[in-house]
């Protein structure tokens, strides 16, 4: 380990081999001994996997921890052994993937307008597409302003597949996310759109939305977050990956990265933990070919 912290070093320190030597106790025989050493299969192996371990995680902007690194390396015919071993090799480059964080919900449940019953109950394990959607809405900080963000998400293939984006919480902005996911879905009947008992997602508009389209309404229970996870996690990992890694200036700016963060990477190319590492639209695609 000394010899290969000397070479290492030599790489960015301004001091001559005489002098560093002596600081770090080697020897320059048993250092040029080591130099003429061919690295082990072992040695070898482990600079070839970090240098595509390197290459994957800085292709995602840091957002890949060592599951998904394996995953992507596996499908990429690069294989060198487990997991677990990508896992000890990032620990060596010191690599981690983005950590996530807490924020505010957004829910605006103080209003007497009627609510729909809890149809999901938390069961989140759909069995094909358009059984279930969810659906919600986040804020990302503009300067010193808002932009607010609704979705909705397929249950079965965690596609976002209906958004929208405005500088106000109304109405509006969650039935144009509701719109953009009928119309991507050509319109399918009975689906349950389950979604917080917000103001927005309680108004005459919206519900006037859902009956048109035969939709089945489900809301959460009063102030439990758990009842729309799948939503509340999308939120998070777009906040971790993307907006708390930029400053927007702009309300334009944020939208434009927003969109290529959905539409580019998440449902594209980004894998999913819940549908066994594949990305939304590729996990659509598969499910369409062997139905």
């Amino acid at each position: 380990m000394k010899y290969a912290f000397v070479q290492d070093c030599r790489t960015w320190s301004c001091l001559s081999l005489n002098r560093l030597l002596p600081l770090i106790e080697v020897s320059p025989s048993g250092y040029y001994d080591w130099l003429k050493r061919s690295p082990s299969k072992r040695e070898a192996e482990n600079h070839e996997l970090d240098g595509h371990i390197n290459r994957v995680y800085h292709e995602h902007n840091g957002r890949y921890g060592h599951r998904r690194i394996y995953v992507e390396l596996l499908e990429q015919g690069v294989f060198f052994g487990s997991r677990e071993r990508i896992r000890r090799r990032m620990c060596h480059l010191g690599l981690k993937a983005i950590h996530k964080r807490q924020f505010k919900n957004t829910t605006d449940s103080g209003h007497n307008k009627p609510v729909s019953p809890n149809l999901l109950q938390q069961n989140f394990d759909m069995t094909r597409l358009d059984e279930a959607w969810v659906g919600d809405i986040t804020y990302i900080r503009v300067g010193q302003k808002w932009l607010y963000l609704a979705v909705v998400i397929d249950l079965y293939s965690r596609k976002v597949i209906g958004w929208s984006m405005d500088k106000r919480m109304k109405a509006d902005l969650v039935c144009d996310a509701l719109k953009m996911a009928l119309h991507n879905r050509s319109y399918p009947k009975g689906v349950i759109m389950h979604t917080d008992r917000g103001s927005q997602y309680c108004s005459k508009s919206y519900q006037k939305l859902i009956k048109k389209h035969a939709l089945l309404c489900s809301m959460s229970g009063k102030g439990n977050c758990y009842d729309n996870a799948v939503c509340e996690s999308f939120f998070h990992t777009l906040k971790v990956e993307l907006v708390y890694q930029r400053r927007y200036e702009t309300r334009d700016q944020a939208k434009r990265s927003i969109f290529w963060y959905i539409e580019a990477y998440y449902n594209r190319v980004r894998r999913h933990s819940g549908i066994d590492y594949k990305s939304p639209i590729n996990f659509e695609i598969q499910v369409r070919k062997t139905a």
